[in-house]
Order: structure tokens, then C-alpha cells, then sequence
């Protein structure tokens, strides 16, 4: 009997305490997660931070052996990189050390007995990757977008033909139609000019919108639009008002990526421009100093290159993590 009592007086004690190593099991495993989750993300990151750091090292700490992780901050591969310089003489600098007018990109230039004779071309290379990645992307969602709500809504004769033709245009490697591509550009007057780059790159990243997106129209119950055209909306009053909110996450995703393929393709431009309508990434890889390559100030230009994309991805992140799945409505 007295050991019933006890029983009964410590066997609260004992559930309760089973109750909290139980709940403590998932708050346990979430944090190893996310511990494991901040070190693999700060190992993928290791290129991305060490590229920002060279960004603003010297030229002498940029290829230092061996590399340097403490250094003097300094934005001297950021001046390199708007500007154009020439080397001085032992005169000419002491003439212009004397100098009291020089403002500090001059003075910061003149320690390594240089002098800024104008302005480079990367700033105006940078315009043209905007004008380029930013009206191709738009032209290439906005097509996909109608064509991908025929494909899902629509019987057109031939349809999985179509489909298979359209995404045949992504299987061809650039370099293989590079060359009749500039010939027909040459002709055409197209070559080295921003509509030329701006229907080419539209023309690649459709092939790949219209999947995308017609996987995310597939989704949308067909039973929506049938419900407004019941209420006498017109197909395309069902399409502005129901689809396209409904699609919008999609959309994100597929704005995204068609901006990443038309930000940092590197073979249409290096082949079919050359001045007026050059982009940043073939012209990142060619800055040379005069004494090699200045590797801090090709940093500054790959995190330059590297933050508008990251600015479109992060407005459009909360979109993107849904899209990407795939999940962003389910037949019920």
C-alpha cells in the first residue's frame, strides 16, 4: 500500500518531466538545422565575401602571398575602374605633388605615380547590361505570360509539337548559332545595338518562360474563370483579375530568372557588339593593368555587376521561395 502511494506521488513528477525532454527534442533538432543551415550558407558565401574584400584592398594586398584577411580598406580598385589613367614620369610626379588642386581620386591615383586622363567605359557598359536584362526580361514575361495561358487554357492543334519546339530553342548552345546569328545581325544593321541584344535576348528566355509559367497556369483552378465569365467578365476582364493575381508568384520566379540569363550572358555579347551597345561581363574579364591583372579592381566591377540582381531577388523574395517549388496553388 505504501509503495502504491509513492507510485502514485512521483509518477506526476516523472511525466511531466518525460513531457519536457520530449518537447525538447524538435526545439534541439531545429537549432541543430539551423546551425547547420548558417554554416553551409556561410561556405557558399566564402567567393562572394572574399570577392568583396578584394574590392577594397590595394593592388599589392589584392595578390599578396599570403592573402591577406586584415588589411587597410581602401577604394582605390573602384577609381581604377571608372577611370583612365596614364603613367607619369619621375618629373611629372613631382610636379604634380606640388599641386594643390588634385582631389582625392587624383591623389589616390598619383601614389602609384599615375594620373586620370578621363573617364572608362565601364559605367556606360553597366547602362547598357540595365537597358538590355531589364527591357528583354520585361518583353520575355509579358509573352510568356499570354502564350503560356493559351497552352493551359486553350486546344490548339499541335500543342505538345509547339511546346516541344519552343523549348528546343533552350537545348541549342550559344556558340552554335553565335556565327549565323551575327551574319544575319550584320545585314540586318543589328549588330552592336541594344534592340538587336534586346530581341535576341527576349527570343532565348521565352522558351523558357512559357514552361515555366504554364506550369503555374496549369494550377489555377479552371473553375475561377468560369465563375467570373458566369458573372459576365469578359476572357480577358477573367484574365487580368483572376488569373494573373493568382499567377503572380510565378511570375516572380520566372522574372528572376530570365534577368539572371540576360544579366550575365557573356557569349552574344562578347560576338555581337563591340562598342555602342557592349555589356559589363565581357568587358569585366579584359581589365588589365600595366603591370597585370588588377584583381582588386576586377572585384569592384564583379560586386557592382553582382547588386542589382541581388536587389530584384530580394524585392521579389517572398514570391520566389513559393515559386520555386512549384506549390503556389493546389487543386482541392
Amino acid at each position: 500500500m505504501m509503495a502504491n502511494q509513492t507510485y502514485q506521488a512521483q509518477s506526476p513528477v516523472n511525466f511531466s518531466t518525460r513531457v519536457d525532454k520530449v518537447g525538447r527534442r524538435p526545439m534541439i533538432a531545429s537549432a541543430i538545422k539551423g546551425i547547420v543551415a548558417i554554416i553551409i550558407a556561410f561556405i557558399m558565401l566564402i567567393p562572394v565575401i572574399w570577392m568583396g574584400m578584394t574590392a577594397f584592398k590595394s593592388l599589392s594586398d589584392a595578390v599578396s602571398v599570403p592573402p591577406k584577411v586584415f588589411f587597410t580598406p581602401t577604394v582605390e580598385g573602384f577609381v581604377n575602374l571608372f577611370t583612365q589613367q596614364r603613367q607619369l614620369t619621375d618629373a611629372e610626379v613631382a610636379q604634380y605633388q606640388e599641386r594643390t588642386d588634385l582631389n582625392w581620386a587624383e591623389q589616390l591615383v598619383l601614389q602609384r605615380q599615375k594620373t586620370i586622363i578621363g573617364q572608362s567605359q565601364f559605367a556606360g557598359q553597366l547602362l547598357n547590361s540595365l537597358i538590355i536584362a531589364g527591357a528583354s526580361t520585361i518583353f520575355s514575361v509579358i509573352f510568356a505570360v499570354l502564350s503560356a495561358y493559351a497552352f493551359s487554357r486553350f486546344e490548339i492543334p499541335g500543342k505538345d509539337d509547339l511546346l516541344f519546339f519552343i523549348l528546343s530553342q533552350r537545348m541549342l548552345p550559344a556558340v552554335v548559332v553565335t556565327v549565323p546569328i551575327f551574319l544575319m545581325y550584320r545585314q540586318l544593321g543589328l549588330y552592336d545595338t541594344h534592340i538587336g541584344m534586346i530581341f535576341l535576348y527576349t527570343s532565348f528566355n521565352l522558351s523558357f518562360a512559357v514552361w515555366l509559367l504554364k506550369g503555374f497556369i496549369d494550377e489555377i483552378p479552371k473553375e475561377y474563370e468560369e465563375a467570373a465569365l458566369v458573372d459576365g467578365y469578359t476572357r480577358l476582364q477573367a484574365f487580368r483579375k483572376v488569373v494573373l493575381p493568382q499567377a503572380v508568384t510565378g511570375i516572380a520566379a520566372t522574372t528572376v530568372f530570365s534577368l539572371i540569363f540576360s544579366w550575365n550572358e557573356y557569349a552574344f555579347a562578347l560576338m555581337l557588339t563591340s562598342d555602342r551597345a557592349r555589356t559589363a561581363p565581357p568587358s569585366i574579364p579584359l581589365i588589365l593593368g600595366t603591370g597585370g591583372i588588377e584583381w582588386s579592381t576586377i572585384a569592384a566591377g564583379s560586386m557592382l555587376f553582382l547588386i542589382p540582381v541581388v536587389i530584384v531577388t530580394f524585392i521579389l523574395r517572398k514570391h520566389l521561395l513559393r515559386g520555386v517549388t512549384f506549390g503556389a496553388i493546389r487543386k482541392g
